[in-house]
């Protein structure tokens, strides 16, 4: 069934019923053999041909169905998903692709049905698997953060006692805990993050926000590695960005540039074509060109990093993912004379 649309008839040339199936050796035994129902539509959308696989998936023989109508609209050239329903059978799932040919001086439209109706059953499960392993992740980041906070503030008091008795070792070691800690409630707060997009609820509520103050406070979390930063942004500039997004955006850029960069840092913001373009950059080794495209994609970490370096590879992903759910956008550049430059894109605030 695979003659052009120019193609000459077939068998006999003479008048024939409109009614009556068409028949032909070589093509019919081609389309019995086929594993893919075939149906054969005339203009008027009558069946006019169809094979055995056709017939178990219609539920019906084919004395039953040639002569009556297919029921489905036919377009050459185009495919598209049907819903079968055979009488006594489950509802069946089908690819149908649609080409046109002339046969016997007709022109028909030759469906070809594959059944997906598997692969779309394990799409589903996956899809529900994906999202029930998503709320146990929430849900287990969300009620960890509670007795986490709890245990880092025991652990400050803890090196509060130890300083007062001089321990320094101790004191060293409780460092180091409150360190991990830290590196904990960032990483609960991503995966907190991630799941929520997962779960598209991510819906940017958008508002005029300073962009400077939104950049201090977020370089109040940071503690002494703040000391190299500087900061260029005028007090007047606001972006018009959901305010919570944006502070995990900003935390997310600091974060990878003192992770995986060195200072000194510079945070600078600026409006540029009538956008407010804000980039994080740093001296460190830079993004090598190689992994620059994946380099905002999810759990994408660059493999010469070495394994004290920690990082959990969402942070840029979830940059970019709150960028565009705010109508803005996130990019990489390289920094001269050295170094890496984040970059995010975001609306200034409507004109009243």
């Amino acid at each position: 069934m695979s003659e052009s649309p120019n193609a000459q008839p077939s068998g006999d040339s003479g008048a024939r019923d409109p009614g009556a199936p068409l028949r032909g050796g070589g093509d019919r035994a081609l389309v019995t053999a086929s594993a893919d129902g075939i149906v054969a539509v005339d203009h008027s959308g009558i069946i006019r041909l169809c094979n055995p696989a056709a017939e178990a998936l219609f539920g019906r023989s084919a004395e039953e169905l040639i002569g009556s109508p297919f029921g489905f609209p036919v377009v050459a050239q185009e495919t598209s998903e049907i819903d079968l329903l055979a009488p006594g059978g489950p509802p069946q799932v089908v690819e149908m692709r649609v080409t046109t040919t002339v046969w016997q001086g007709e022109r028909i439209h030759v469906a070809v049905l594959h059944d997906v109706t598997r692969r779309k059953e394990v799409e589903r499960d996956l899809e529900l698997a994906l999202e029930q392993q998503t709320t146990i992740v929430a849900v287990a980041a969300h009620e960890l953060r509670a007795p986490v906070a709890e245990i880092k503030l025991l652990v400050h008091l803890l090196r509060d006692h130890l300083s007062a008795d001089r321990d320094e070792r101790g004191g060293e070691i409780v460092d180091q805990i409150i360190k991990r800690m830290d590196g904990l409630q960032a990483l609960m707060r991503k995966l907190l993050t991630a799941s929520r997009i997962d779960a598209e609820e991510a819906r940017a509520f958008r508002e005029p926000v300073a962009v400077l103050e939104a950049i201090l406070e977020r370089l109040a979390d940071f503690g002494d590695k703040t000391r190299h930063v500087t900061v260029s942004c005028s007090p007047d500039l606001e972006a018009f960005v959901d305010r919570q997004e944006f502070s995990e955006m900003l935390s997310n850029y600091l974060e990878n540039a003192f992770i995986h960069g060195r200072p000194p840092v510079s945070v600078e913001a600026v409006e540029r074509s009538g956008w407010v373009e804000l980039r994080v950059c740093d001296r460190g080794p830079g993004v090598p060109e190689e992994f620059v495209a994946r380099v905002f994609q999810r759990f994408s970490r660059e493999p010469n990093t070495s394994r004290e370096v920690k990082g959990t590879g969402l942070g840029l992903w979830i940059v970019l993912s709150l960028a565009k759910a705010n109508g803005g956008s996130a990019w990489y550049e390289p920094h001269e004379p050295g170094g890496a430059c984040f970059c995010l894109r975001l609306a200034l605030p409507p004109q009243p």
